[in-house]
């Protein structure tokens, strides 16, 4: 067996996909705060605090930092040129030492800003050079190539610096026009050569890229072409096989371009082909996020797959449990196993016991993902975003819930769970929830005050008239929880429809 300690090395990707969510009574908040203080309080044995690893630590201080993706913004006067806004972690957390904007406007990164570039619509913070600095790792899908035309798409690599950036550089492109290469990006060693890839998504493919010591980077292998809606491929990481390596999960479907089709699927490179295998299948079923962690402490990584729903006819069985599950959004997991992985798997959604509030069409509930280990347990929790949930009358206010981890898994041994609920109604959360905030469309958790225990990002990109903000939740405890707005960062034209939240970076 893979030991937890083994796991944990493992350079693992979250993927965040947009969310919505449903609508919550007085007395479902109100049990909800009561389980959410039993969850949180219940006796444990707890080892004291130990900073985790940091591996999204951009300026080399040693506290992770939160980079957010504002392709949306205006750079230089050209509309939707995009940039990134990189806030600092520090012993105070996020939003106490600053931020800086990184775009194809800054002198240390190639290219210039575009109308309708999109740099910053995929962000991922990664040591790929492993000398203790995080790359900022940015897509840009609607960036013109020279010779391929237009959207082809880039992926910029910008190396990490004690002040400002480093060098950065623009490999990764895409093949063709529309190829909109960025649409999403994954980092992990996925060859076993203790080098971490970049895994890149664009318009109806994925690819894998190998970035070699001299900064420029090969196409390992192009491991799908298929049609996927015009939406981006949902990408993440994980030692699915149990061999020590880590593999690749794909989530993407169409509707009616010409017939339904959605997957998830898995890949493991093989070494005598020199290409990523197709090692595991799951046909039919849809899922908006995925997301990697051992949810049941046997040492072997699981798969969420966030508002799982079954949309196509091929007479497949289940493919996201049974189908129930799937009101308001179902979260459906499968479990590692040395010989057959999936061999076991839960669902759960809204209507679950213990989980918060009520499973209602249009929740989004698991639309984004993302994970940590809140209590220090030794079993990683989920987090789960619901953009779509009403809070009270106000609809699309939004959502997010954290789901701790059982020794049976996310669900326990009766069928239930356990759940923290998140929103901006809650006390000492800041703010109000007013209709289309959009609160958990985006998650990402790190421990950005390097207490020793994983904080956790919510982004609401509706706030503020579409504005957007980022809620940071220390500690996951909404004691001392703050929001991050254009406005309070400075960052220009804080009142025009940046989305800010809406694309965030996972540790």
């Amino acid at each position: 067996m893979h030991r937890r300690t083994h796991r944990r090395t493992h350079r693992r990707t979250h993927a965040l996909a947009a969310a919505t969510v449903a609508a919550s009574t007085a007395t479902a908040a109100a049990l909800a705060l009561t389980l959410a203080t039993t969850a949180t309080a219940a006796p444990r044995t707890e080892p004291a605090p130990t900073p985790s690893a940091v591996t999204s630590d951009f300026n080399g201080d040693g506290y992770a930092d939160l980079a957010v993706g504002m392709p949306d913004a205006t750079v230089n006067g050209k509309a939707k040129a995009g940039y990134v806004n990189l806030v600092w972690g520090g012993k105070k957390g996020l939003g106490g030492y600053g931020s800086i904007r990184v775009s194809q406007a800054t002198p240390e990164v190639p290219g210039s800003p575009e109308t309708g570039d999109r740099f910053g619509a995929s962000v991922l913070l990664q040591d790929l050079s492993n000398d203790g600095r995080a790359e900022l790792i940015i897509g840009a899908p609607g960036e013109d190539i020279d010779g391929r035309g237009t959207d082809a798409g880039a992926i910029t690599v910008v190396g990490g610096a004690k002040t400002g950036t480093g060098p950065g550089s623009t490999g990764m492109t895409g093949p063709s026009a529309r190829s909109a290469y960025g649409l999403s990006v994954a980092a992990a060693d996925l060859t076993g050569d203790h080098q971490r890839d970049l895994v890149v998504g664009g318009r109806d493919t994925v690819a894998v890229h190998a970035v070699v010591d001299n900064g420029e980077d090969v196409v390992l292998t192009t491991v799908l072409n298929a049609p996927m809606g015009g939406r981006a491929p949902v990408l993440a990481t994980g030692d699915f096989s149990a061999d020590g390596v880590d593999d690749l999960a794909i989530a993407y479907h169409t509707v009616d371009t010409p017939s339904t089709q959605s997957h998830v699927r898995l890949w493991s490179w093989d070494e005598a082909e020199r290409r990523m295998a197709n090692t595991w299948n799951s046909d039919n079923g849809a899922a908006s996020a995925l997301a990697v962690g051992d949810f049941d402490g046997d040492g072997l990584d699981d798969l969420a797959l966030g508002e799982c729903r079954e949309i196509a006819d091929e007479n497949i069985d289940d493919p996201c449990g049974p189908e129930s599950y799937a009101k308001g959004g179902g979260i459906h997991l499968l479990y590692g196993d040395e010989k057959s992985f999936g061999l076991r798997s839960q669902t759960l959604n809204q209507d679950t016991v213990g989980v918060y509030g009520v499973a209602e069409a249009d929740d989004r509930f698991g639309a984004s993902l993302a994970v940590l280990d809140q209590n220090r347990d030794g079993l990683d929790d989920l987090v789960a975003g619901a953009p779509g949930e009403a809070i009270g009358t106000r609809k699309g206010a939004g959502a997010a819930t954290l789901l701790l981890g059982h020794e049976g898994g996310i669900v326990d041994r009766f069928g239930e769970a356990s759940s923290v609920p998140y929103h901006q109604d809650r006390p000492r959360v800041p703010g109000v929830a007013e209709k289309n905030d959009a609160f958990g469309t985006a998650l990402a958790t790190g421990d950005y005050d390097k207490d020793g225990v994983p904080d956790m990002a919510v982004g609401a990109p509706g706030e503020n008239a579409g504005s957007g903000g980022v809620w940071v939740f220390p500690r996951a405890s909404v004691t001392n929880s703050r929001a991050l707005t254009p406005k309070n960062l400075g960052l220009p034209s804080p009142t025009a429809a940046l989305s800010y939240g809406r694309y965030l970076s996972s540790h």
